[in-house]
C-alpha cells in the first residue's frame, strides 16, 4: 500500500501520501525459518533420488536446487520446459506475475525428466491421483522424505528448502549479489535475513582478516 501511494505521488495523482506518518512494524533482521544443514540436505536429496515416487526427486530439486517457491514448483507445466542458448531452461511465473527463465543444471533436468516420464503436456509434478500436486501434497511428501532420510526438524515445510537454497549457496562461496539474483530478491537485505538466523560463524569476516594478516601476527 505504501508503494501504491508513493506511485500516486510521483504521478501527481495525489498531493501527498496518506501513509507518510503511518507507523509500520519493523521487519526483523533474521527470518524465523531455518534452512537445512549441508548433511541434512544431502540426505534429503539422496532419499528423494532413491524414492519409488518419480515426483519426489523433482520436487526436492525444484525447491532446494532451483530455489522455487512452492506455488511456482506446483504451477510449472511441461510446456514451460525448453532450451535457450544451449541450456535446458524452465519458464516460471513468479511473484508479482513476473515470468522468469530458470536454467536447469543437469541433475535437476534429469529429476524433472523423470517426473515428466515421457508426457508432452500437463503439470510437471503430480500427486498420487495423477493430477497436479498442490502445496499440501508437497508438504506431505517432504515430511515423508525427511523421515526416510532421518532428518530431524521441528516442522518440515516447502519454504525451508528455499532457505536451504540460499544458505547453501552462501556456504559454497557464491557472492551475496549472485545469490540475491538467483533467489529473485528485490533487496539484498531479504537474502541476508535467510542466512542470519543460523548465526553461522564459519564465514565471519574476522577469519578472513586474520588469515590475510597471518604473516604479521
Amino acid at each position: 500500500m505504501v508503494g501504491f501511494y508513493r506511485t500516486c505521488l510521483i504521478d501527481q495523482i495525489l498531493p501527498y501520501s496518506p501513509a507518510d506518518y503511518v507507523r509500520r512494524p519493523p521487519v526483523p533482521a533474521e527470518s524465523p525459518t531455518l534452512g537445512l544443514g549441508h548433511l541434512q540436505f544431502e540426505a534429503l536429496i539422496t532419499a528423494a533420488r532413491l524414492s519409488p515416487n518419480i515426483n519426489d526427486f523433482a520436487l526436492i530439486a525444484m525447491l532446494g536446487l532451483l530455489g522455487l517457491r512452492i506455488f511456482e514448483a506446483c504451477g510449472a507445466n511441461i510446456n514451460n520446459l525448453g532450451e535457450e542458448h544451449g541450456h535446458r531452461v524452465m519458464k516460471i511465473r513468479g511473484k508479482g506475475d513476473k515470468t522468469v527463465l530458470i536454467p536447469l543444471p543437469p541433475a535437476v533436468a534429469r529429476a524433472i525428466d523423470g517426473a515428466v516420464d515421457g508426457r508432452d503436456h500437463g503439470p510437471i509434478l503430480r500427486n498420487t491421483y495423477g493430477v497436479r500436486m498442490d502445496r499440501h501434497a508437497a508438504t506431505r511428501r517432504l515430511k515423508a522424505l525427511a523421515d526416510e532420510a532421518g532428518v530431524q526438524t521441528a516442522r518440515m515445510h516447502p519454504h525451508m528448502l528455499r532457505h536451504t537454497f540460499v544458505t547453501t549457496m552462501l556456504d559454497a562461496g557464491v557472492s551475496l549479489r549472485d545469490v540475491q539474483i538467483a533467489a529473485r530478491h528485490a533487496d539484498p537485505r531479504t537474502t541476508m535475513r535467510y542466512d542470519r538466523a543460523r548465526k553461522n560463524l564459519d564465514r565471519h569476516p574476522n577469519y578472513i582478516l586474520a588469515a590475510y594478516m597471518a604473516s604479521g601476527t
